[in-house]
């Protein structure tokens, strides 16, 4: 018996997997929706500056956790310019490592929303 009480999850480790799995999936739709508005040249440019000076705004906080948000968003809005410099190697290079990101924090918003899931059920 006492087996099966050490197995469920705590409120605490339950809501924080909550919470990284939403941050995680939102995080790669929002890179999705910016690399299909930053298709068009003109909007792409300004998206991209707009996205990369909110990356560096956040860099400036105290919190560790803003900060390596701020990293990430940065690197995306950079990406989001270099990808319409018209250079073929570094469109091509941008777009890859943007779709990379993307994949990436979507399968990881997935795999904490079951790791999630999982532990909800523990606990009923």
């Amino acid at each position: 018996m006492q087996d099966n009480i050490e197995n469920i999850p705590s409120t605490s480790s339950l809501s924080k997997l909550g919470i990284t799995a939403i941050g995680y999936t939102a995080s790669g739709i929002f890179l999705f929706l910016l690399q299909i508005f930053s298709r068009m040249r003109g909007i792409g440019l300004i998206i991209g500056a707009v996205v990369c000076i909110v990356g560096i705004v956040s860099l400036l906080s105290k919190d560790r956790a803003d900060k390596k948000a701020g990293s990430f968003i940065a690197a995306a809005g950079a990406l989001i310019i270099l990808s319409k410099t018209g250079i073929p190697i570094v469109m091509a290079v941008s777009g890859t490592l943007l779709s990379i990101g993307m994949f990436g924090l979507l399968g990881l918003g997935i795999w904490n929303g079951i790791k999630f899931l999982i532990g909800l059920k523990k606990r009923s």
